[in-house]
């Protein structure tokens, strides 16, 4: 390594760029090993996570999770709507009964 402190050089001999991959190197290894410990934190608690404590423990026994579907505005709109014709109806035909 060219300037670096293998070498025996100091760090400010060191480059602009060698600077900036050793920041790099050390955000990288620090963003795994934070992501090591979020693992081992989410093992011990799994109830912390899950929003319900049943569901992790179902999870940890081997089910799936479900996952919750995205409805755009117009979507939830349209079935809105359509929940509205359907309780309508229903309402009148218990009325007509």
């Amino acid at each position: 390594m060219v300037n670096g402190l293998a070498d025996g050089g100091y760090v400010a001999d060191l480059t602009r760029d060698v600077m900036q991959r050793l920041a790099r190197l050390g955000a990288k290894s620090r963003l795994d090993e934070i992501r090591r410990e979020e693992a081992a934190i989410r093992r011990a608690f799994p109830d912390l996570f899950g929003g319900r404590g049943g569901q992790a423990v179902a999870r940890a026994s081997g089910g799936r999770r479900r996952r919750r579907s995205n409805m755009s505005a117009a979507a939830r709109k349209a079935v809105s709507e359509r929940m509205k014709k359907y309780w309508a109806d229903r309402r009148k035909k218990k009325a007509g009964k």
